[in-house]
């Protein structure tokens, strides 16, 4: 029987030696969403911008919400929480679609050759593509709210690298785990409902009482969250101690799936 490296090395080696095959499948999967609808690929700039209306009617009109700086504006509670919606709309994508990867591509476990442990690549392409236009619309519209955005936004792609490993590493995981137990999709599910109001979504860290703020800081989507804003919104550059720390224990989570994976999929086959 084949014996799978998981090694830390392999687990990028897969990656760069698979790319052009990551790249098609990225853009078949993209293209694919939109075939047959009228205005394709234009849907993916469409419903962030709703979303940014709609966010911003909702709590700047109805519930008059502000974020905690004393601010009065209408639309700077919408522009934080729609930051703070990238992040989670990209792992949640993501690692609500994990337990069914394998499942869905049965075909590729019959081929030897196939790299199935490429799969999360494609499905974290195709969520980072929608991610993208996301932060595209979020530009524009702070653009015209608030004028030019700060320099701090040139450190958005540093500040995701910690969050793509987290989600590689989880969706390894999940997708292995999601052949064994068919469950697992059901209970994911319930986790992220669970995740989005536990997250500093909807609020700042400091609205909660100081004596829940380190369990709040347990939930692994705080940092990214905080620091996608402070990048975004604040002006302010990543606390790169915390940002040390975060990259080390995500690296650790995405190595730990991997290891994950490759020693479990031997069994793909048998069980599908």
């Amino acid at each position: 029987m084949k014996r799978f490296s998981t090694t830390p090395l392999e687990m990028l080696n897969s990656f760069w030696r698979n790319r052009s095959l990551i790249r098609a499948l990225i853009q078949r999967e993209v293209i694919g969403r939109y075939r047959g609808s009228f205005l394709g690929l234009l849907w993916s700039f469409f419903n962030p911008i709703f979303m940014l209306v709609v966010y911003t009617f909702v709590f700047s009109v109805i519930f008059k919400a502000r974020w905690s700086t004393g601010s009065e504006s209408k639309t700077e509670f919408a522009l934080v929480l729609f930051a703070g919606l990238l992040v989670f709309n990209l792992f949640s994508e993501c690692i609500g679609r994990a337990p069914g990867l394998i499942l869905a591509n049965v075909n590729y476990v019959k081929k030897v050759v196939f790299p199935l442990e490429i799969l999360p690549w494609v499905a974290l392409g195709s969520a980072l593509f929608h991610s993208i236009v996301s932060i595209v619309v979020w530009l524009v519209a702070y653009t015209i709210l608030f004028g030019v955005p700060h320099y701090t936004v040139l450190y958005l792609p540093i500040v995701f690298i910690p969050l793509i490993l987290l989600i590689m590493g989880l969706s390894w995981a999940l997708s292995a785990l999601g052949v064994y137990l068919r469950d697992v999709s059901q209970f994911i599910g319930i986790i992220l409902t669970t995740l989005m109001f536990l997250s500093p979504i909807f609020y700042p860290i400091s609205a909660l009482p100081e004596k829940y703020h380190p369990f709040l800081l347990l939930n692994p989507l705080t940092t990214a969250l905080s620091q996608v804003r402070d990048v975004l919104f604040w002006g302010n550059p990543p606390d790169f101690q915390v940002y040390a720390i975060y990259l080390i224990v995500t690296s650790c989570v995405a190595w730990l799936g991997f290891v994950w994976f490759q020693r479990t999929r031997k069994g793909f086959a048998d069980v599908l």
